[in-house]
This record gives C-alpha cells, structure tokens and sequence, in this order.
C-alpha cells in the first residue's frame, strides 16, 4: 500500500538525517507526491544553550516532502503555532 510505503520513507529518512525515532503524525497524497509530518522529540537547544545537563526534550515537527517515486524532494522543520501567536 502506497501510504504505508510513504510513511516508512519518511521515518527512514528523519531517522537517518537526525539520528532520532520519528512518528508520523500526518500523512497527504498530494498531485506530486505526498506531504507528510512527523514529530521528532530531540534534545533542547535552549537548555544546552546554557550548559545545564538537564535532560529536556523539545517536540519538534518536522515536514517532508516526497515524489511519486517516493524520493525525498524537500523537508523542513515547522515552526512551532504557539511562537507564531506570541508575534
């Protein structure tokens, strides 16, 4: 089935590129492919920004675009909604 072998290439591929386990939290059939999202939970950047070793992890969304052919043609991480509502 085309969106099970969609969604695998995206966890594939953000698993390879971040070194860290991938969800699929949205998956479209677009007319060029398919668009997906998948939230990653990664280390924060602020708190190793100050040196603390505190082990906080910030849910990330990241957005990967795909061919047809199931090909990576783009991918992106997305702003979080609520710091865009701050601005």
């Amino acid at each position: 089935m085309d969106i099970i072998k969609a969604g695998n290439k995206i966890k594939e591929f953000l698993n390879g590129q971040l070194g860290r386990e991938a969800k699929i939290i949205k998956l479209l059939k677009t007319d060029d492919g398919w668009t997906g999202e998948a939230e990653v939970f990664e280390e924060s950047s602020f708190i190793k920004s100050l040196g603390l070793p505190a082990k906080v992890q910030d849910r990330n969304i990241y957005e990967v675009l795909l061919s047809e052919t199931l090909e990576v043609v783009g991918f992106q991480q997305k702003k979080d909604e609520d710091d865009q509502d701050k601005k």
